[in-house]
């Protein structure tokens, strides 16, 4: 019984090294499959080249199997099968007799696209490993704007969805923040107007004002203010800059330990309170215009208190879930769908929200979509540290 040399384990990719940059130089083909297909359509074309006969040489037709290569495999497998043609090529042309320019223009040829093709699969994992890098630094900057979901605090366990319509973004218009304070957890959520990266530099500029305010304002109101100011002062800049300036609907929220809510909404949708088996809109009577247009609005933000009683769960949300529309243009019932998950837990109805809207809109998305869905957490996941520390925020996992 002959012996088996042992598989190598999988190469492990170096410390610091990025997967997706691992990834662009990886082979989609194994090599001994490369090595089968390649002998099989070797044998193939001189088969045909032999039945065919002089007249109508077949056999420098195998110069497309590097540029073949080169779009799948790695450098090294690329240069085995552009060696592997050229051996071929050149063995098939010396045997044959001939006048020497003919047999020395298809050796020349054959090893020229052969190269060609070497040179082409380094060309395409440079450009892929540029990329890759790019996006990286990309996502590892989004990932500043929005931290991953849930986030656990000492009054909040949150739970979210959040889908921007870039799908190669990471972050979009829409904007939320939960932060522990030492007055309790605030949390925002926000529909900037417009998209794209303008959208994104507005959104930023309201969350670094909300993450700062949340800790230092004793009032609700007054973060909401830092917030506006916030905005106003990057439209500001934007107009000195040619750029659009824009507004922020938003829902501020301040939990306590208590079982009512602090709200401020400036000009965005009224959470949906989830209890007791059904789902119902929180009415709101001191609505304010959005962030950034305070100016227009001639009257002071103000917060009113509504209901969180024990084990309710309170959903906000932005207006990528309520204006989504099917094939026929007819808008997503938001609150009856939502009705019949209530009482699951925040992650299953998240996912079920999602599948619906995906099954209603047939997959075709107009605005960026965020949901928040805010619950007490149980007395052991609350998360620990001191009342003034703004950093006691626990991230429990990816996004959902």
């Amino acid at each position: 019984m002959g012996l088996r040399r042992p598989s190598a384990p999988p190469r492990e990719p170096l410390p610091g090294a990025d997967p997706a940059e691992t990834a662009a130089g990886d082979t989609r083909i194994g090599s001994w499959a490369l090595a089968l297909w390649v002998l099989l359509l070797t044998a193939a074309v001189v088969l045909l080249d032999v039945f065919t006969g002089t007249e109508l040489p077949l056999i420098p037709l195998m110069v497309v199997l590097p540029a073949l290569a080169s779009v799948f495999c790695t450098v090294r497998q690329t240069t085995g099968v552009a060696v592997w043609v050229t051996l071929v090529v050149v063995g098939s042309r010396i045997a044959l007799t001939g006048a020497f320019w003919d047999v020395a223009f298809v050796i020349g040829f054959t090893a020229l696209a052969s190269g060609l093709g070497v040179v082409a699969c380094a060309a395409r994992i440079r450009h892929a490993n540029e990329v890759a890098r790019l996006r990286s630094a990309a996502v590892a900057l989004q990932r500043q704007i929005l931290r991953p979901l849930p986030v656990v605090t000492r009054q909040v366990c949150a739970h979210g969805l959040y889908e921007p319509i870039e799908e190669d973004r990471f972050v979009g218009g829409d904007i939320y923040e939960v932060v522990q304070s030492p007055h309790g957890t605030r949390v925002i959520i926000g529909d900037v107007q417009g998209k794209g990266l303008p959208a994104i530099g507005v959104g930023f500029a309201a969350l670094g004002a909300f993450r700062e305010a949340a800790v230092r304002e004793p009032d609700l109101t007054a973060v909401a203010d830092a917030v506006e100011d916030a905005v106003v002062r990057h439209n500001g800049f934007s107009a000195e800059t040619g750029e659009t300036e824009r507004f922020v609907t938003a829902l501020l929220l301040g939990f306590d330990d208590g079982d009512r809510v602090q709200v401020v909404n400036c000009g965005h949708l009224p959470p949906r309170l989830l209890h007791g088996g059904t789902a119902s809109a929180v009415a709101l009577d001191r609505t304010s215009v959005p962030l950034g247009m305070a100016a227009l609005g001639g009257e002071a933000r103000t917060a009113e208190r509504v209901g969180f009683p024990p084990g309710a769960d309170l959903m906000v949300f932005t207006d990528g879930v309520t204006e989504a529309r099917d094939a026929d243009g007819a808008f997503y019932p938001f609150d009856e769908r939502v009705g019949r998950w209530v009482g699951q837990e925040p992650d299953d109805l998240l996912d079920a929200l999602r599948a619906d809207l995906e099954t209603f809109t047939g997959g075709v998305r107009r605005d960026d979509v965020a949901v928040l869905v805010l619950s007490r957490p149980p007395a052991g996941e609350k998360a620990a540290g001191s009342p003034g520390d703004a950093g006691t925020q626990q991230t429990q996992g990816p996004a959902t």
